[in-house]
């Protein structure tokens, strides 16, 4: 049967990749996960076969194939059974490279998009920190600008790649009194004085390098900052999708792997004188497996689609990364009993699988961090929107304020933005639109508002008065970010610092009226 997403073109794809996990990982994993480490001659093959280009651009070297280029490449690579290689490779070619390819200057592109797609460098990302683990607004790590340089202080772990790459990507808080607006990615390349860094012993994974980094006034040029000062958390954020995708994706080529191994190992294991895989309680488990692990397929790919077709899928992703990890255990799990006692030793692979597959709920957002995300955009109605936007776009949004800006002039303070909000009613549009919203902002320039509107005429007036619609608490800072753009709402919502008590009806009223 002709497949929704995939041609004759990414099945030639897969079958070169196929041949060369048969070559270049296969003859050497076992080595690997003795060293703890991958050899840098992977990253060199994998560049010359042009395969750590495919979702980068053709102007720094890469081949910007479709998604499903990604998925035959990934679920390969999965396949080889070795998934410290795959964390190693992933992270460095869709992580770690990532924000630069997105939000990078021409000059960071040059310095390490370029070279990190020929495999001649290695990336990091460093986002995670001893005491913050999910919780990426509550890092403790600064870049203090001084000149033409920024000066970092703090620690990351679990850190793919970190004792063992060319340059790392770091979360960094460059205000530490803007909360997730102070929030930076910041390039630092090994060698630089006061970056130090030292190898994590894990359960699994063996092959992949996993390290804690240290930064001891660190002191990189202005120039390495990846996009806008202060957007890194919102970089962070978006990229986190793709990162939950490649998870996904390596969870059904893991999957199928495993399933195929044990199927095989059924068919040669006999008990009381016949086939394994004639008992029936085998049979169904396994019908079981591949069924789920089916239903997984379908919806990656799904998700997968979506993003091909300009979307950010935050719930399919995170639904994705939910679903396949937790089935990635379970699979394990179960295909390991297939093997009886034997499953319970290093010379088999499933062995192996077990120890590696535990940690695919933990790294990139916990279980539980799925959930509360699915939790907000389920059940709370919260929506997501792109970061990663085009500056002329950003320009031709802001000259087309200009003439609705002269109305009410330039507010700046939470005060003055509160009181202009009768103005920037769009009448043509709210004729028959009535509400009447609370406003409690804590702070200097703040104070207690209520908004009436009736049929399109606004009044605004100071006080808590009547039966609101709704009640947004704030303090005056946080208020005059997100009006004053400085801010994603969304994201404010998600980080506690905005409450609203009616999501719906904030969602109505911001149809009807101009944002400053």
């Amino acid at each position: 049967m002709k497949s929704l997403y995939f041609t004759e073109e990414h099945e030639l794809f897969r079958q070169s990749v196929r041949q060369f996990v048969q070559k270049e990982i296969l003859p050497y994993g076992n080595q690997w996960e003795k060293e703890e480490k991958i050899s840098r001659d992977l990253f060199l093959k994998l560049g010359e076969q042009g395969f750590l280009g495919i979702n980068h651009d053709e102007a720094y070297g890469g081949s910007k194939a479709d998604i499903f280029y990604t998925c035959a490449y990934l679920e390969e690579l999965a396949k080889s059974s070795y998934a410290g290689v795959c964390a190693a490779v992933s992270v460095h070619q869709y992580m770690a490279t990532n924000h630069i390819a997105e939000a990078g200057s021409h000059e960071l592109k040059e310095r390490f998009l370029r070279p990190s797609i020929e495999g001649k460098k290695v990336g990091a990302i460093a986002i995670t920190e001893p005491f913050g683990g999910s919780d990426v607004q509550s890092m403790r790590t600064t870049a203090v600008k001084e000149g033409d340089f920024y000066i970092i202080n703090g620690s990351k772990t679990f850190i793919t790649n970190g004792h063992f790459c060319d340059f790392v990507v770091v979360a960094c808080k460059t205000d530490s009194n803007a909360g997730i607006n102070g929030i930076s990615l910041i390039v630092i390349e090994r060698g630089t004085p006061g970056f130090s860094s030292s190898q994590l012993k894990k359960i699994g994974w063996h092959s992949s390098d996993t390290g804690e980094l240290a930064f001891d006034n660190v002191k990189v040029p202005v120039s390495n900052i990846v996009g806008k000062e202060g957007m890194g958390f919102f970089y962070i954020m978006e990229s986190f999708q793709i990162e939950r995708l490649v998870a996904g994706i390596l969870g059904v080529g893991g999957g199928e792997h495993c399933l195929e191994e044990t199927l095989r190992y059924m068919n040669e294991r006999e008990a009381f004188g016949r086939q394994i895989k004639k008992f029936q309680v085998l049979r169904h488990e396994m019908v079981q497996l591949y069924t789920e692990l089916e239903a997984g397929k379908q919806m990656t790919y799904y998700a997968c689609w979506l993003v091909q077709n300009g979307e950010i899928p935050v719930k399919e992703s995170s639904m994705v990364k939910l679903y396949m990890t937790e089935l990635g255990n379970k699979i394990v799990d179960k295909c390991l009993q297939m093997f009886g006692g034997y499953g319970y030793m290093e010379d088999f692979p499933i062995a192996r699988a077990y120890r590696d597959a535990r940690v695919g709920t933990i790294v990139g957002g916990t279980t539980q961090i799925m959930r509360e995300i699915l939790s907000k955009i389920i059940i709370d109605d919260v929506r997501y929107k792109k970061v990663y936007s085009d500056t002329e776009e950003i320009k031709s949004s802001a000259s087309s304020k200009i003439e609705d800006k002269k109305s009410w002039g330039n507010p700046q303070t939470a005060k003055e933005i509160i009181l202009s909000i009768p103005l920037r009613i769009k009448k043509d549009k709210a004729e028959n639109y009535s509400t009447v919203f609370q406003f409690d902002i804590s702070g200097e320039n703040g104070g207690q508002y209520t908004l009436t509107v009736v049929n399109g005429d606004a009044k605004i007036e100071e006080g808590l008065m009547g039966t609101p619609e709704c009640i947004v608490t704030t303090d005056a800072k946080v208020y005059e970010d997100i009006e004053l753009g400085r801010m994603d709402p969304t994201m404010a919502f998600m980080g506690g610092q905005i409450r609203v008590t009616n999501i719906g009806a904030m969602m109505q009223f911001a149809k009807f009226f101009h944002r400053i």
